[in-house]
């Protein structure tokens, strides 16, 4: 492990696609700007490329610096290099800036193609009035498309055939990366042989949901927003960016990971008696909140958490989901109605309360498992999912989710559930546990090489119990 190092300087690249984009809200872009980073060499035949999501926040640049004086590496540079878990050394790693962000890929800080009119002296069409009859081109602001976790994907799909990569060795993401690789293995079953779901869910739950609601609030009730056109109007919505960023990086953190960092220190050492900060941790809270909304997008901020929101690889498979369900809450219903007779005589009024709690709790379970199965039922690659101990916004709970849904249909499947003390935040730490597990995934033979070359779906029975192990 001394020999693990940084892949070094690396430039972007852009690719530019002038086919026309149609998204999942029916709105369509006439054409889009992916930028990327890629690290280590592509082989001749094109199987050691690995594809990175990712995460709200984050952006194309993984690994590495962008010049002599960066002095901060990409945002995953502990997982990606020489001899690292991902190894650059035997991969080709590429990782994509989405569609909607703010890092160069298109999206709302972007120029909007329809203010562009070539024939009046870049005329703004969208903006044309008698006090201004010629106005500057302009960027897409709130005018950009919501977009969803399947538009990515679609759109990385598209960047594959761009690179010539037909099939990848994985796809790889944490968090809202680990929604695009599911997704990945969900809609192109057939261009992955790994998915790595590292620190995430098959959906966002009700209080997820509403944690990201709070944060648009923030946002869009601050006077400086404009609507969303903020930089036609010469402002920004700084306060609405800072309290959006506290309240989410509060639940990638946990009460013990801040009682241990800040516990109740108090930055002057005595009581000011006042609303400015006092403690550490509010000081914590609004430096983090400050540097983000120097370097983040508003609008992006916006259409990314409703992408979250969006988020269910189930959505196309209904009449199956319904199916399976129906057969299951029947089956349910039988046998709680045993139990309740059963037990009728002094205890009826309180045991039929609570089994009618029970009853709805487990049909809605089981009817997102046999959701999750139907989404599943087709994918042909070999699953690594990864959760951690203390993470409360994507519970190991939700990730066992997953992995129940695999097993149940066959699928091959490793899980590792990691103790960690950081929350959400700890598929960015360094942990060799997790790690090693990411390592040792991407290296070991894939299933069907040492067998015969059938896809995996069709295993035997056997080999669906080796294939399927938890750890």
């Amino acid at each position: 492990m001394d020999s693990v190092g940084s892949v070094g300087i690396i430039t972007p690249q852009i690719f530019h696609f002038a086919e026309p984009l149609t998204l999942e809200c029916n709105r369509t872009l006439p054409s889009f700007d992916l930028i990327i980073e890629t690290y280590g060499t592509l082989n001749s035949d094109k199987s050691n490329a690995v594809l990175i999501c990712h995460a709200l926040s984050g952006s194309h640049h993984a690994a590495g610096f962008h010049s002599d004086d960066d002095k901060k590496a990409g945002w995953w540079d502990n997982m990606i290099g020489p001899n690292k878990a991902i190894d650059t050394n035997r991969f080709y790693v590429v990782c994509v800036n989405n569609i909607g962000s703010c890092f160069g890929s298109t999206g709302p800080t972007t120029i909007n193609p329809d203010s562009i009119d070539s024939d009046q002296n870049n005329v703004n069409k969208n903006s044309l009035d008698k006090k201004n009859p010629a106005s500057e081109p302009q960027v897409y602001g709130p005018d950009f498309p919501l977009v969803t976790i399947k538009d990515w994907v679609k759109t990385q799909a598209m960047l594959s055939d761009r690179l010539g990569i037909d099939v990848w060795h994985a796809i790889v993401g944490g968090s809202m990366g680990g929604m695009q690789a599911l997704q990945w293995s969900v809609d192109y079953p057939n261009r992955l042989k790994r998915c790595v779901v590292i620190a995430s869910t098959p959906k966002l739950s009700a209080q997820n949901i509403a944690f990201n609601e709070v944060a648009r609030q923030s946002i869009l009730s601050d006077p400086d927003f404009k609507e969303g056109r903020y930089l036609q109007a010469g402002t920004y919505p700084r306060r609405g960016l800072i309290l959006a960023r506290m309240v989410g990086h509060i639940t990638y953190l946990t009460d013990d990971a801040m009682k241990a960092k800040f516990g109740r220190d108090l930055k002057s050492g005595k009581f000011m008696y006042g609303y400015d900060v006092e403690f550490q941790v509010e000081s914590y809270l609004r430096y983090q909140g400050e540097r983000f909304s120097e370097n983040f997008d508003a609008n992006t901020y916006l259409l990314m958490t409703k992408a979250l929101d969006y988020f269910d690889p189930t959505r196309d498979y209904p009449s199956a989901m319904a199916t399976d369900s129906t057969k299951s809450a029947a089956q349910l219903k039988d046998s709680i109605a045993t139990s309740v007779e059963s037990s009728k005589q002094s205890t009826q009024p309180a045991l039929e309360g609570t089994v009618a709690t029970i009853d709805e709790s487990e049909q809605n379970r089981q009817q997102e498992l046999s959701a999750l199965k139907a989404a599943f039922a087709h994918t042909q690659c070999q699953y690594l999912v990864v959760s951690f101990t203390t993470d409360w916004r994507f519970a190991p709970e939700r990730s066992q989710e997953i992995v129940d849904a695999l097993m149940a249909t066959g699928k091959p499947v490793n899980y590792i559930n990691v103790d960690a003390p950081h929350g959400h935040d700890s598929f960015l730490f360094d942990i060799p546990r997790y790690m090693g597990a990411v390592r040792g995934f991407l290296t070991a033979p894939f299933i069907t090489d040492s067998k015969s070359k059938q896809p995996a779906q069709s295993t035997n029975q056997s080999s669906q119990q080796k294939s399927g192990a938890r750890s």
